[in-house]
């Protein structure tokens, strides 16, 4: 994408943005509510269709665009957590759905007719041991019936479509534990109320996260994504672009939480100066500026190899890691530059203290992302 355009895109994503101040976030926070009007001007505006080829009603732009936007959504105060997920759970859709389903699901997506924003992977029992859950989906015939739980499954009561991952061999009958395991593209509204109940979770910070149970639910067989049993590789395609945009998101936090420290820092004066011509005060702010800059590259660099169809899991996972360290370390920096003021709702800085704070465990810990890099690009014995 040329960098004019992108700038274009950037431009529209800042104007959209200053139509939901904070005090449009701060409601929803204290109501726990869904931002619809937000996630509707997004997709008036045509930011949630980027990665949809336009052949299906999208843009047909990359994941380093798709990254930016989120990026610019949360430098500008906002949250994208609401519609990340559409983002990252198209690739899924994309590089290994059929035409058949594309053309049938991707132009809904594409206009806002239809909202694909559930992700179906973790569960209470294996958490971050993807290959151990325990939900299955039995072939019978035209159909398969699916029975079992998910839990963090965020946006699930705002959502139309669910890409989910179930057992359709057991894992002592698979030949490999990563075999056996096939993803699904669920329609929700069919299925509420015929096997599938959601149940809210209540959080530190406005998420929409939920509990899913599958109880006999049966869904067309045509729902299947791909080849059965192949879907543990598929979904790792969508886990690398997940990381990829929450680290794009936490470089936003980051920037934002930066910003409103420098600025405050300026104008704040105690004992008759500015508090921010206090190394004490400047060198804090100094380095979550580095540290924000630096982790925006690894996520770039994440994101072009992920675009050129390269391995892309080592950058992936350190794009992540490293983006949420800086904005947390950001966030607290923002914090103490505040003083006082920091803990109080009208300065913002509270909130996204506790939204950006979620990146450090999701959708992936530190320690996990520390392992894999230690085993499979390091070549250390495996931990785990």
């Amino acid at each position: 994408m040329e960098r004019d355009q992108l700038d274009g895109v950037l431009d529209t994503v800042r104007r959209l943005c200053a139509r939901f101040p904070g005090e449009y976030w701060r409601a929803r926070d204290r109501e726990r509510a869904y931002p619809a009007e937000f996630v509707q001007a997004l997709t008036e505006a045509g930011l949630l269709g980027v990665l949809i080829p336009e052949a299906y009603g999208g843009s047909g732009l990359g994941l380093s665009a798709a990254a930016a936007i989120l990026e610019e959504i949360h430098a500008s105060g906002c949250n994208a957590a609401a519609v990340h997920a559409q983002m990252y759970t198209m690739g899924t859709l994309l590089r290994h759905g059929s035409e058949a389903q594309k053309r049938q699901w991707l132009p809904g997506i594409a206009s806002g007719e239809l909202r694909l924003q559930a992700f179906g992977v973790t569960e209470p029992t294996a958490g971050t041991d993807t290959t151990s859950i325990a939900t299955q989906a039995v072939r019978k015939g035209d159909v398969y019936v699916v029975n079992g739980q998910k839990v963090w499954t965020s946006r699930a009561e705002h959502s139309d479509l669910m890409v989910l991952l179930a057992r359709t061999t057991p894992k002592d009958q698979a030949a490999k534990k990563t075999e056996g395991l096939s993803v699904f593209l669920v329609d929700m509204r069919q299925a509420v109320g015929r096997g599938l109940t959601i149940k809210p979770i209540r959080t530190m910070f406005n998420h929409a996260t939920t509990e899913v149970f599958f109880d006999d639910l049966e869904i067309p067989a045509a729902s299947l994504i791909g080849e059965e049993g192949k879907g543990f590789r598929y979904i790792l395609d969508g886990m690398n672009a997940e990381r990829i945009l929450i680290a794009a998101e936490c470089v936003g936090d980051g920037r934002w939480f930066v910003e409103k420290a420098r600025d405050y820092a300026k104008a704040r004066v105690v004992f008759g100066r500015p508090i921010g011509q206090n190394q004490g005060v400047q060198f804090p702010i100094a380095r979550a500026y580095a540290q924000v800059r630096a982790a925006k590259l690894m996520t770039y660099e994440a994101a072009a190899r992920y675009e050129a169809g390269e391995p892309a899991g080592e950058e992936a996972n350190m794009a992540k890691m490293l983006a949420s360290e800086a904005s947390w370390a950001a966030a607290d920096m923002c914090v103490q530059t505040h003083g006082g003021f920091g803990f109080a709702e009208e300065y913002d800085v509270e909130r996204k203290f506790r939204e950006t704070r979620l990146y450090q465990v999701a959708p992936i810990s530190t320690n996990l992302i520390l392992a894999y890099l230690a085993e499979h690009v390091l070549g250390l014995p495996r931990s785990y």
